[in-house]
């Protein structure tokens, strides 16, 4: 058993990422220091996005970096239950769990208890110093095949009307794609000409934190729920989430949302949600993806129709029917050229006439 320990023990440590041994090489084999080399790009973000120094200033509070609201949209310290749920099928799920199931489960509790109790009472050995030797009972057997069936019932009519209103979305207003990856979240959408990757934010004296990666702040959100890039949809407009991976299957969770939809590569999945109050809502990766799978947050932040419109310009997209602003300019200079060379021929006459 030793052995095996030991070869646990060094199979582990041939594993450590090299993030988690980087201190250790800092020094060479004579005990003199050097230098340590810059981090690897360590747990989420990645090492190739701008500086802070000439990325746009973040201004919290503003579109796309809404403040949350502390206990809304996020685990709380000491919390019970369900977080509070914002969509329509969320808030029916969460009444079934809440006022059906528990009260079924307690009832099914109590009562077995007091079976129990009874049996105990009556059935003893004091009571009964010469025992029954019953062994069927026609009534008994008829109530304890049909109750089980009954509670069965009871749960089955509600769960299917829910899962009928879960998988019968109504018209699709706003189309996301969201793409799982090792360990990021990729989000288009197709209609705006908007796609952006999004990265958990580091911590500020987080070691693997590269000098142009900004830390996280409280105005960001949570530790490991932070992320530099929100996916911002509009409020009170249903949204359609395809889901699928491009390595390994991860899981796109929002528990506020009511959503957790594996991503899978090669499929397309589909979930919808319709968010009633703005706010920021945070998720993560629910699916075992690998060593950094807790580094994988989602941030959906709900805003109005015309924030929306403001982020996605700011996002360099455009409104579905407007022309995208390069399209535009491509568009004026080029009946701009035709109008030149129909004023060309009339300065040349003009020129021979004078001749």
């Amino acid at each position: 058993m030793r052995l095996i320990g030991w070869a646990i023990a060094l199979a582990a440590a041939g594993l450590t990422p090299a993030a988690a041994q980087g201190p250790a090489s800092a020094s060479n084999q004579n005990g003199a220091a050097v230098p340590a080399a810059t981090p690897p790009a360590g747990t989420a973000q990645n090492p190739g996005k701008p500086d802070a120094a000439t990325a746009p200033a973040v201004v919290p509070g503003s579109v796309g970096h809404m403040l949350p609201t502390v206990g809304v949209g996020e685990p709380s310290a000491g919390r019970m239950g369900i977080q509070d749920q914002v969509t329509p099928i969320g808030r029916e799920a969460a009444a079934f769990h809440n006022n059906w199931l528990l009260t079924l489960c307690a009832i099914i509790s109590v009562f077995v208890l007091v079976l129990m109790i009874f049996a105990l009472v009556k059935f003893r050995r004091g009571a009964n110093p010469t025992p029954s030797r019953n062994t069927h009972n026609t009534l008994i057997e008829v109530v304890w095949t049909l109750l089980p069936v009954l509670i069965l019932v009871a749960i089955a009519i509600p769960s299917i009307r829910l899962l009928r209103h879960q998988y019968s979305p109504p018209p699709t207003d706003v189309t996301v794609k969201v793409t799982g990856h090792q360990w990021y979240w990729s989000y288009e959408l197709p209609d705006y000409g908007v796609s952006f990757d999004s990265y958990m934010l580091k911590e500020a004296n987080d070691p693997t934190r590269q000098a142009n990666q900004r830390a996280r702040t409280d105005a960001d959100g949570p530790p490991l729920l932070a992320a530099d890039e929100r996916l911002v949809i509009p409020q009170g407009k249903v949204v359609k989430f395809i889901i699928t991976a491009d390595d390994v299957i991860h899981s796109f969770a929002v528990p506020a949302f009511w959503i957790k939809q594996d991503a899978n590569p090669g499929q397309l999945h589909e979930t919808w949600a319709k968010v009633d109050r703005p706010g920021v809502y945070f998720g993560q990766c629910s699916e075992l993806c690998g060593a950094r799978h807790g580094f994988m947050p989602i941030a959906v932040e709900v805003t109005s129709p015309a924030q929306f419109a403001a982020w996605i310009a700011q996002k360099g997209g455009h409104m579905p029917g407007a022309q995208p602003a390069a399209a535009a300019t491509t568009g004026t200079q080029a009946a701009a050229q035709p109008s030149a060379a129909a004023q060309q021929p009339a300065t040349n006459q003009s020129t021979t006439a004078q001749n």
